[in-house]
């Protein structure tokens, strides 16, 4: 018998699925970015790691890892304590492909030093395309990458860790971490009583022959499958950082006790975990009493990451709304001709492009950073500022992103939905808003003649845009205020744009033009596209952004 067909089932006016793309070479403000901080000779490499992460096959591993979410085995069959968490294969292979590129550990050399030249750079673009893929797995890969600065501070153990953290390979295997073929770090600070403020923190840490028992709770503890963890403990000379493995020196299982999972809003294929340390064993890491000062090597580079990844889901956002609009016909016209959706896709274009260039050259500082210490300023000043201004300005562009596509962006079968859920935890963790805005403050204070050198710079290098003048004057008055913490969310963000328009006007000059003309001579709408650029400008910025 012939079954019936209908016409409704046709599938027509749709964009075909964004993948099986070169995220690095379709992306031309990044090609330029990172050309333009050092990162020229890696244009293979990172053509190769685009081609890879933007396949089909990687983007079926994002989406598997975050509908299958980790699972927590407290115990095994016959009641043994394990606290083992159980992923998806997809996770790991994520894991795998990350480790294989060195995304965990290509910045440092075999023995803990900075690897130099333009690592940091090419790391980052990295870091930014995997982001667009899945971003929830990098939580441990920027963890153990930037643990190696904490570990520093224990020269003797960090060169014990380093023959296992700087090889290539993903081990997931529960063991000791000196048995396996590579490792990765994690991180406790938080507690239920104090949160940011973890000179609150009431975990007790009690000399034990060389080593120390801990013994407390973490509210917040991140990436609980790690192989070790730097934690923070009062000791008796005071809040002190540790090293904590899963296992203890004799192979037995540590005593970390994972209470549960947290049910987080996004961040799905990532475990974060509340624990309770019974007596765990624990090495001290750098000087007693000064944990906070040795863990903030750490915090300085997950705040890195945070802003790299925040731009990382808003250039995937730009991406997906830019392949749709140019696909899909809505009165008789692609959107992608339609003059409003051209006004608010460039717009947003620009916003990107400004963060690329903002968040590599923030990379080129930490590049720098050893061997130039106007290099080193800039990255202590801004680093906050920018984890600010980029990752709060996330959330609102990818549900921007997701009215580009309509319904089609608001329901799960997409990515932009996930990349929505995702985009608040980079704003939350390692320092929310108004922690990000005391640290520029802070690092105002300390350092007051490098700080208004970073400024005077800036001013330079922003010399003739629309604007910058202005802003530069009105940064440092109001840092100068004795209210300044009042008002400093407006002056940091006002920081955040004047160093964007000064990091593009070093990538294309044009855009910095047209970023402080609608950044800082103005004060930008609340809503992408309601701004006026020129039709030439909308072209250039669109073609830029996806070719």
């Amino acid at each position: 018998m012939t079954q019936p067909s209908f016409a409704t089932h046709e599938v027509f006016n749709q964009s075909p699925p964004f993948w099986d793309v070169d995220l690095f070479a379709v992306d031309r403000p990044l090609v330029e970015a990172v050309k333009a901080n050092g990162g020229a000779t890696a244009e293979r490499e990172l053509s190769e790691f685009g081609k890879h992460w933007g396949s089909a096959a990687m983007a079926d591993r994002g989406r598997a890892a975050n509908e299958n979410t980790p699972k927590l085995r407290s115990f095994d069959a016959k009641g043994n304590r394990r606290d083992q968490v159980e992923f998806h294969p997809a996770y790991h292979e994520l894991m795998a492909h990350s480790a294989h590129a060195g995304v965990h550990n290509s910045t440092w050399t075999a023995e803990g030093k900075p690897a130099g030249d333009a690592a940091e750079v090419i790391r980052a673009a990295k870091f930014y395309i995997a982001s667009q893929v899945e971003t929830g797995h990098l939580c441990p890969i920027t963890m153990t990458r930037a643990s190696v600065a904490a570990l520093a501070m224990q020269p003797d153990l960090l060169a014990r860790v380093m023959p296992v953290l700087s090889t290539r390979s993903y081990d997931p295997t529960f063991a000791p971490w000196w048995d396996k073929r590579g490792m990765t770090l994690g991180m406790g600070m938080t507690e239920k009583q104090g949160g940011t403020d973890v000179r609150a923190n009431m975990t007790r840490a009690v000399r034990d022959g060389d080593a120390y028992r801990v013994t407390g709770h973490k509210w917040f503890m991140s990436a609980p499958m790690c192989d070790a963890f730097l934690v923070l403990a009062q000791a008796d000379e005071g809040l002190t950082c540790f090293f904590m493995p899963r296992f203890a020196p004799d192979g037995s299982v540590n005593a970390i006790q994972f209470q549960r999972l947290k049910d987080k809003l996004g961040n799905r294929s990532n475990a974060s975990s509340e624990v309770e340390f019974v007596g765990a064993y624990a090495q001290a890491v750098g000087e007693a009493g000064k944990g906070i000062r040795t863990i903030i090597q750490m915090v300085q580079l997950t705040r890195q990451d945070c802003a790299i990844a925040s731009t990382g889901l808003m250039r995937s956002g730009l991406a997906h709304a830019l392949h749709h609009a140019r696909h899909r016909s809505v009165f008789q016209k692609h959107l992608a001709d339609q003059p409003l959706m051209q006004a608010v896709l460039s717009d947003m274009a620009l916003h990107v492009e400004a963060s690329v260039a903002l968040v590599m050259r923030l990379c080129r500082a930490f590049d720098r950073t050893p061997h130039d210490a106007a290099e080193a300023a800039y990255m202590r000043l801004l680093t906050p500022a920018i984890k600010y201004w980029t990752c709060k300005s996330a959330p609102a562009f990818l549900y921007e992103a997701m009215e580009c596509l309509g319904g089609n962006g608001y329901v799960e079968d997409g990515i932009l939905a996930r990349h929505y859920r995702e985009s608040p935890v980079n704003a939350i963790w390692e320092g929310s808003g108004n922690v990000m805005c005391l640290d520029v403050l802070r690092a105002l204070s300390r350092e007051p003649e490098a700080a208004t050198a970073v400024l005077q710079s800036l001013a330079a290098e922003t010399k003739g845009l629309p604007g910058a003048g202005e802003a530069a004057a009105f940064i440092g008055k109001t840092f100068r205020r004795a209210d300044g913490e009042r008002v400093a969310r407006l002056a940091v963000e006002k920081l955040a744009l004047l160093a964007a328009a000064a990091a593009l006007n070093g990538v294309s000059p044009r855009h910095a033009e047209l970023f402080a003309a609608t950044r800082l001579a103005a004060n930008h709408a609340s809503m992408y596209g309601a701004v006026e650029l020129e039709s030439g400008d909308v072209r250039a910025l669109l073609e830029r952004a996806l070719p």
